[in-house]
């Protein structure tokens, strides 16, 4: 792998992982960073659905489109077309690593624990909240986005 590829998991992809895209990608592009970014969710219930409207607005608020962007699960593959994977909780973490081939090329880690101060902790799940943890859970990603693209421009 030349170029670093990274994969954020959460539970369904329609709320933290695509948040999490969107916001490596905006970070990659400022950054002049060549990076290839997606999300997937470890369920499989929203597969083929778009974003959940309330991040689709908070992504908005920062000046990115997710409409476009549609849920699908992380699968075995994933471990040998990524260079990075982040699961955006630690129990994503294990269910990845319950599915992870016992060869494969991706780091895996937990996203928050790049973001000094936040080591072990989650993504705050806005799916059952309203918009204020939908802002959180954009500032979470969004700090550990910082650090990724610091990361990967060295």
């Amino acid at each position: 792998m030349n170029q670093p590829s990274v994969l954020f998991v959460c539970l369904g992809n329609i709320c933290r992982s695509p948040m999490a895209e969107a916001a490596l990608r905006a970070r990659a592009v400022e950054a002049g960073i060549a990076v290839t970014v997606d999300s997937a969710g470890t369920g499989d219930w929203h597969v083929g659905r778009s974003p959940d409207r309330r991040a689709i607005i908070e992504a908005g608020r920062h000046g990115i489109d997710i409409s476009g962007y549609r849920a699908r699960q992380a699968k075995a593959e994933d471990f040998l077309r990524f260079s990075h994977i982040f699961a955006l909780d630690p129990q994503n973490l294990r269910d990845l690593q319950a599915i992870a081939p016992r060869r494969h090329l991706a780091r895996l880690e937990l996203l928050m624990d790049l973001v000094p101060g936040r080591e072990g902790t989650a993504v705050v799940d806005p799916y059952y909240g309203d918009a204020e943890d939908f802002e959180r859970a954009w500032a979470d990603v969004s700090a550990a986005a910082d650090v990724l693209i610091e990361r990967l421009g060295r």
